[in-house]
């Protein structure tokens, strides 16, 4: 491979390393919200899985029943790592078909 052909790959991958960091900034700045049961339970993420809100409805908390709120949130947490998942996949996964390894 020449120099010339070199540099040229090299100017490439660190366009293309500006343009996934750029990317990924945005994805880790968007907001997911994942929902359970008429939205009953309602949590809002960031693009880094971290939780940001929880909203609980009065209607969802029985004292009788503390085992259903449990089962609520796990559903509604993981709807939203769910549509984080496929939304990175979306994202990111333009830069990273075709590589090998990924």
């Amino acid at each position: 491979m020449r120099g010339g052909n070199m540099q040229g790959m090299m100017k490439q991958m660190k366009k293309l390393q500006k343009e996934m960091a750029a990317a990924q900034d945005t994805l880790n700045a968007q907001e997911f919200k994942g929902a359970a049961s008429d939205d009953a339970v309602v949590v809002t993420f960031n693009g880094e899985k971290r939780m940001q809100d929880v909203q609980i409805k009065p209607e969802a908390i029985d004292p009788d029943d503390p085992d259903m709120l449990q089962d609520l949130i796990i559903m509604a947490v993981n709807d939203a790592l769910t549509k984080i998942d496929k939304e990175t996949e979306d994202k990111m996964g333009q830069y990273t078909r075709g590589l090998p390894g990924m």
